[in-house]
């Protein structure tokens, strides 16, 4: 009977060692994370691996010639504990699988870089250097600002890039 069991890759290297196990005919799972990233002061959404470094490869221990695996470029050895490879949970990579979305091959977040409420700094554009109070996205790049401004609260829309987290500064 085949488990599922935790490869450890060199850094960066996840898909280098999930290529090259495929083509040596084994059946790996490298789980990716679709999420927004800063990058070059703008928001950008990146896929990454969810667990760096760790993909999971299916064998029948004991019937299967894991020999090549460690010599495989992009692998530096199996999860171990004690002398024997880690094997994951039962069920726990099938949950992972079904949980993809099946269009983009990958996890999504889903998540936004802010919630209401958030405190955020504007970094550029005439109203850098001012704290606000986060509100909501209103989609082309913008997002509404709450804004303490000749003593009353102002909703002001600015350039999403243009924002940081409050504690960024």
């Amino acid at each position: 009977m085949s488990s599922w069991y935790v490869v450890l890759s060199r850094p960066r290297q996840e898909k280098v060692a999930k290529t090259n196990l495929d083509r040596q005919g084994f059946r790996t799972y490298l789980p990716m994370l679709k999420h927004p990233k800063r990058r070059r002061g703008r928001w950008v959404d990146v896929i990454e691996p969810l667990f760096p470094r760790y993909l999971f490869i299916e064998l029948e221990f004991g019937e299967q010639d894991i020999s090549p695996i460690r010599s495989t470029l992009g692998v530096v050895d199996f999860v171990r504990f004690g002398l024997w490879p880690a094997n994951a949970p039962s069920g726990f990579v099938e949950s992972l699988i079904a949980a993809e979305d099946p269009v983009l091959a990958c996890h999504c977040s889903g998540a936004q870089p802010f919630k209401h409420g958030d405190r955020v700094t504007v970094v550029a554009g005439p109203l850098a250097g001012t704290s606000a109070i986060f509100e909501e996205p209103t989609g082309e790049g913008r997002v509404t600002l709450l804004l303490e401004l000749l003593g009353r609260t102002n909703r002001v829309m600015v350039d999403r890039d243009a924002i940081v987290s409050g504690s960024s500064l």
